[in-house]
């Protein structure tokens, strides 16, 4: 049990098969080592073992918040959803935004565990400390939207005021490999198919029902220190400042002429770096402006709300108005993120900025991670161009918006032979068709917005990610784009390895408060020692916290070990490795030093071939011991019989 202020001291544990629901304190020792939320949430995955089935009912799925979740802390509304991903197979979390988290705590939870599988959809409903199990047979088949909307009329409160609901969409029922978890926000645990798992194990729904009891720091006076140095620091930046900066009047989707301009936008498939080195070539039209944060402010933006206790107010809800296939179709969605515009617009041949509006909102209300999808249209595109989707009908041909609309609904529902495809991923795609030319994935999960050829941190970054390939485990585009924390050369190699390094362990502390990274394009490692001291009452150092963020990312990559990767595994598609860029002026001919930036990148973490050794392990403290499904052996250790 900890006495750590920021904790209810209070982790809900469902065994779905049984209905049995058990409350556990959190052990002392595993909040000082591991933080909370993603740090915490690993941890318990662990436990399971990393041998189990992601599809199998011994897998966990836990959905956790940290110390500084629903404070007053700046940008503390996430919440992290941790598991075994059945995209990779590796360890994954994947956080979301808005109130889920914050609501989470103020009813007297730090997080939830589920595990077996029920028989029978059910949804569960939290309020004062305590879960109760509920039939959701009658929701089984809705959309996210609808779900939502209904449970709000059943469960007594207010979506969006008192209430918070975090569901799956026919995706994760239909285990396409990529479904995500949305709530009513539709902000999205979007990577890594935890929306899969949830579909498994028949749960529908999490619904939480709270008042608005935030917690109290343990030492008000040093809290007070660090939120009005983190409120200081937000409102100076460029990038941060309320209603100035970048985020704050164009969303995350500041970066789509920003990456263009400096030809890392992976166009058509990746391709291309830029749409006008596409059209450069191939005599096409299409332009990332189109569908750029400052077209989308001028044009399509109706609201811009926010979540719990964040200044910036990044997110940018829109309205597009589509005539689709004869039928005039009116949507409204919050939001309109960089990430996915990029998948299901530039990098699948087209720009059509309202039609990517509606594509959004398919996503969302099916259940789909937004990148992924978009992802594996471009892969079908290019397959389809190479004529390797023979016998499933005519494909998918390049920058067709209007067939991507329909072709996402029937990935969630795996209705016909492409769709069904489609929906196991770039690995299925590569098992079943010969596509490994055709994958932008690591270890099964596919890019984000960054091409790792002119962006060499971001090449490093994707490859020893412990979740596949990631913007968001070391986000090296702050210092290789915006100069947070200093500006570095973005097509120089040398350094990148320590600095990815840097911002992973960095980012694991902030993913385990849980806090929102856009906090360290302002924030440092000093504003979140004033605050977490603050909250929970302990006296730790800078060093000592950045060795709390070392231990958790190593604590995951000792999962991926036991679970079979290693440094073979730490790699990037060839065309990035091989094919310099197609552009003009100092990309051109840009390729990714993958092997250089590994050695020094295993070299500054102490891996051997990207395998943690027991030294490592000892040192952090990392000791996985009997009765949780793994021995507490170094690398290479097989998991243990259980």
């Amino acid at each position: 049990m900890t006495d750590l202020g920021g904790f209810r001291d209070n982790v809900g544990h469902v065994d779905l098969s049984s209905g049995d629901v058990t409350y556990r304190g959190i052990d002392d020792e595993d909040a000082r080592k591991y933080i909370g939320a993603r740090g915490l949430g690993v941890k318990y995955v662990f436990e399971a073992g990393p041998d189990v089935d992601p599809l199998g009912p011994e897998n966990r799925l836990c959905f956790m918040n940290g110390p500084l979740t629903g404070t007053q802390t700046v940008m503390s509304g996430r919440i992290a959803v941790t598991t075994k991903s059945p995209l990779t197979n590796t360890v994954t979390d994947s956080h979301h935004g808005g109130w889920s988290g914050a609501r989470l705590k103020w009813a007297g939870f730090d997080g939830l565990v589920f595990e077996g599988q029920s028989e029978d959809p059910v949804y569960a409903v939290v309020e004062d400390g305590e879960l109760e199990l509920r039939d959701a047979s009658h929701l089984w088949g809705s959309g996210v939207h609808d779900a939502i909307e209904a449970l709000g009329e059943e469960v007594d409160g207010s979506v969006g005021k008192n209430l918070s609901v975090m569901a799956i969409g026919p995706g994760g029922e239909n285990e396409v490999k990529y479904a995500c978890i949305v709530n009513e926000d539709d902000r999205a645990s979007g990577r890594g198919g935890t929306g899969c798992v949830m579909g498994n194990k028949n749960l529908k729904a999490v619904v939480v029902k709270s008042g608005t009891k935030m917690p109290k720091p343990a030492d008000p006076e040093t809290f007070q220190e660090g939120y009005q140095q983190a409120m200081e620091v937000i409102r100076e930046s460029d990038v941060t400042a309320p209603n100035e900066g970048g985020l704050s009047l164009y969303g995350t989707n500041v970066l789509m002429n920003i990456t263009e301009e400096m030809d890392g936008l992976p166009t058509k498939n990746g391709k291309y770096t830029s749409t006008a080195s596409m059209n450069d070539a191939e005599g096409s039209t299409i332009d990332a402006e189109e569908v750029s944060g400052e077209n989308v402010r001028e044009n399509i933006l109706v609201d811009e709300p926010t979540c719990h206790s964040c200044p910036v107010a990044c997110k940018k809800e829109v309205e597009v108005d589509v005539t689709h296939k004869g039928e005039d179709m009116n949507v409204r969605m919050e939001s309109y993120e960089y990430e996915s515009a990029y998948a299901l617009g530039p990098n699948s041949g087209h720009t059509d900025r309202d039609e990517i509006g509606v594509m959004i909102d398919r996503c969302n209300d099916m259940g789909l991670d937004t990148i992924e999808a978009g992802n594996m249209m471009a892969m079908a595109m290019e397959m389809t161009e190479e004529g390797k989707f023979d016998g499933l009908g005519d494909g998918l041909e390049w920058g067709d918006s209007e067939t991507m609309i329909d072709l996402l609904e029937d990935v969630a529902n795996r209705e016909g032979d492409l769709a069904d495809a489609l929906a196991e991923g770039a690995n299925g795609l590569i098992d079943g068709f010969g596509a490994a030319d055709n994958s932008l994935a690591v270890k099964g999960q596919s890019i984000p917005a960054y091409d790792p050829r002119c962006m060499k941190g971001m090449g490093i970054a994707y490859a020893t990610s412990n979740r596949g390939a990631c913007h968001l485990r070391a986000y090296t585009p702050a210092a290789e784009i915006l100069g947070i924390p200093q500006k570095v050369d973005p097509y120089e190699w040398e350094g990148k390895g320590e600095l990815t390094a840097t911002f992973q362990d960095l980012h694991a502390v902030s993913d385990s408060f849980d806090i929102c990274k856009f906090n360290a394009f302002a924030e440092g490692i000093e504003e979140y020692v004033l605050q977490y001291n603050g909250m929970t009452g302990l006296d730790l150092t800078e060093d000592e916290l950045f060795e709390a963020g070392e231990r958790i990312y190593n604590l995951e990559r000792y999962y991926n070990n036991l679970a079979g990767f290693d440094g073979a595994d730490d790699t990037l598609p060839d065309r990035f490795l091989e094919d310099g860029i197609r552009g003009q002026g100092a990309s051109e001919g840009e390729y990714c030093e993958l092997p250089e930036m590994k050695r020094e990148y295993y070299d500054h973490r102490g891996w051997v071939d990207g395998v943690v050794p027991d030294e490592k392990l000892d040192d952090l403290g990392i000791d996985i011991g009997p009765g949780t499904g793994v021995s507490s052996g170094g690398s290479g250790t097989a998991p243990a019989d259980d």
